[in-house]
């Protein structure tokens, strides 16, 4: 089935996974609506995007500002681009112990991991809805699935979006609108240099991180079939298996040693 004339909404599409999922949305021919913070960036990769003969529509938000978001949402719809599939992708994380981070900071990755992914979704699930059609990718993580010392925050919020993703996926099943969760785990992006961890032993261990663009052609696969949720890589499956099996204060206790700093003896 062709995917001409359909538009595909991607947040956190200038990098990582959000950019590779854009790739693979551009080769299979949707047009493309992104969104962030530096429309130069944004405009930039448009251009690259724009190589797969796509429309692509750039948008300026702080989507870790709720109001910004509701006004992106609006805009979309009021400039009447139909969203068959949304990727909420944008998300941050801040390392450190919970008592020494600067709270605005953690406020911030809460309002765009959690309530923008929620505004986004609230909004064009009710259009979905309305046409019976649509999909929806919200990158989870593994971390959604232990508490995570050093990461309390970004951990919790992750938590929020795989239980809020299955949750909704139950109640859409009449409406031919599918959810699916992204569960990657670390992953070679600039997540970690933004979130100041780049001391941490996960990111000094640079063999363990995944390709961003094998964790996004994952996802994008399992968005098409229609899954409910896939965990990217085999070592990250075996994690979370294994994790099943564990307590989550033993889980808490391998993560700060994961996660804590290489110099912290």
């Amino acid at each position: 089935m062709s995917n001409q004339g359909k538009w595909a909404l991607i947040t956190g599409a200038s990098s990582g996974i959000g950019y590779e999922l854009a790739k693979l949305f551009a080769a299979d021919k949707f047009n493309l609506v992104i969104v962030g913070r530096n429309k130069s960036e944004l405009e930039a990769k448009a251009t690259e995007f724009r190589a797969s003969h796509i429309e692509v529509v750039c948008f300026e938000a702080d989507l870790s500002k709720r109001d910004q978001v509701f006004d992106f949402c609006n805009e979309v719809t009021s400039k009447g681009y139909r969203i068959d599939t949304l990727v909420n992708d944008a998300g941050q994380g801040a390392y450190g112990l919970f008592q020494d981070n600067a709270l605005d900071r953690e406020l911030d990755i809460i309002d765009l991991n959690i309530a923008s992914l929620t505004i986004l979704t609230k909004h064009f699930v009710k259009e979905m809805v309305a046409r019976k059609e649509g999909k929806i990718l919200n990158l989870a993580s593994v971390a959604s699935k232990a508490p995570g010392p050093w990461q309390a925050v970004y951990h919790a919020t992750k938590a929020y979006v795989l239980s809020f993703s299955e949750a909704i996926r139950e109640e859409l099943k009449a409406s031919n609108v599918t959810v699916t969760a992204l569960m990657p785990g670390a992953t070679d992006t600039d997540f970690f240099n933004k979130a100041q961890m780049l001391n941490s032993k996960v990111v000094q261990d640079k063999g363990s991180l995944s390709d961003p663009a094998e964790v996004a052609k994952d996802g994008y696969d399992a968005l098409m079939a229609g899954s409910d949720k896939v965990v990217s890589g085999f070592k990250n499956k075996a994690q979370v298996a294994m994790g099943n099996l564990t307590p989550d204060s033993t889980q808490a206790h391998i993560f700060n040693e994961m996660q804590k700093p290489v110099d912290d003896r």
